[in-house]
């Protein structure tokens, strides 16, 4: 989700990586304040208070990325879920993935059609999702 920050995406399992994808979300949410971040993204603030938790409420890529871009350190929402989608498209460009291959990679927890226009934004994805995707992809390159 953020470049860089999750070069051992296939190493991992998709639950481990959406764990580590919401131990960055947390990090923002301890460095700018549950109520702020609750104020400034739009989401809702019990699920910003589970998250502290260590909960696992479901959020959806645009839930994350608001988060994370009211932190400072960060570019703003919108390109940080534009930079993740690109995460996943330049992934499989380089290990020459469609989206056909992705689900039968993923033993069809999504349909083919279904991951394109999640991947492409026409959809909302979920975390999860996004963890699962992620991960197949970093496993194929």
């Amino acid at each position: 989700m953020l470049r860089g920050r999750f070069e051992a995406a296939g190493d991992l399992s998709p639950g481990e990586l959406r764990s580590e994808y919401e131990d960055a979300i947390v990090e923002t949410v301890e460095t700018v304040g549950e109520s702020a971040v609750a104020d400034q993204s739009g989401v809702d603030e019990e699920t910003v208070r589970a998250l502290v938790a260590g909960d696992s409420p479901e959020l959806t890529l645009e839930d994350a990325s608001a988060i994370l871009g009211t932190d400072d350190q960060y570019p703003d929402a919108d390109a940080i879920e534009a930079d993740a989608r690109d995460i996943l498209l330049m992934g499989m460009s380089i290990a020459v993935l469609d989206v056909e291959a992705i689900a039968a990679g993923i033993n069809d927890e999504l349909e083919p059609k279904e991951i394109q226009q999640k991947v492409e934004g026409r959809y909302p994805i979920s975390l999860a999702e996004y963890a699962i995707i992620h991960n197949y992809i970093e496993r194929e390159k």
